[in-house]
């Protein structure tokens, strides 16, 4: 099974992909794709490393060449984020490089190893600001990969304010949900 988790900064995004291990009884490995550049990129990590602490998560830093991770078949897989894994990619030793399809081989890869897939990203582009023209080609690399992302997945949920909303395939009955999700009929 392969999710996609998209959506907005700070809204629920992480907790919503670690709820989706709740009941997954094999090995779980979290593939964190943030580089830790500056101080505020050193606060997130250790945000998210307590944030997942004690959930079963064994942590993988992986910043590129996601399609050469060598995991055991049958595993549970949390990616998190395709946003940076893009601008990884794209942007290395001062080149600025088409990132797609390198990233999908890797999702293609890590779907074909894995029991459960679960790939957060972000939603970007959506704002009709213009932008530099790098800036504006990390946008349209990143979109072309959610968009591709979200055909070969089996669902897609985006998060808004902290609801998970399912839009790939149909709206679920609440039973589904991991119980800390529930809100009371089906998402909407």
């Amino acid at each position: 099974m392969m999710t996609l988790v998209t959506g907005g900064s700070k809204c629920g995004k992480s907790h919503y992909a670690e709820l989706m291990f709740d009941r997954f009884a094999g090995s779980r490995f979290y593939i964190a794709t943030m580089e830790p550049y500056g101080e505020e990129a050193m606060e997130a990590i250790g945000r998210h490393r307590k944030l997942r602490a004690g959930k079963g998560f064994e942590t993988i830093e992986r910043y590129t060449d996601i399609d050469g991770l060598a995991l055991p078949a049958g595993c549970g897989i949390l990616l998190e984020c395709t946003a940076n894994l893009c601008a990884n990619e794209m942007f290395r030793d001062g080149l600025v490089l088409d990132p797609v399809e390198k990233i999908m081989k890797g999702f293609r890869h890590l779907k074909e190893i894995s029991a459960e897939l679960v790939i957060v990203t972000n939603e970007v582009g959506s704002d009709g600001i213009s932008y530099e023209d790098g800036t504006a080609e990390y946008i349209r690399a990143l979109g072309e990969i959610n968009r591709r992302t979200a055909r070969m997945s089996d669902r897609v949920v985006e998060c808004v304010y902290g609801i998970p909303v399912m839009r790939k395939p149909a709206p679920e009955p609440e039973a589904e949900l991991p119980a800390e999700m529930r809100q009371g009929g089906f998402f909407r």
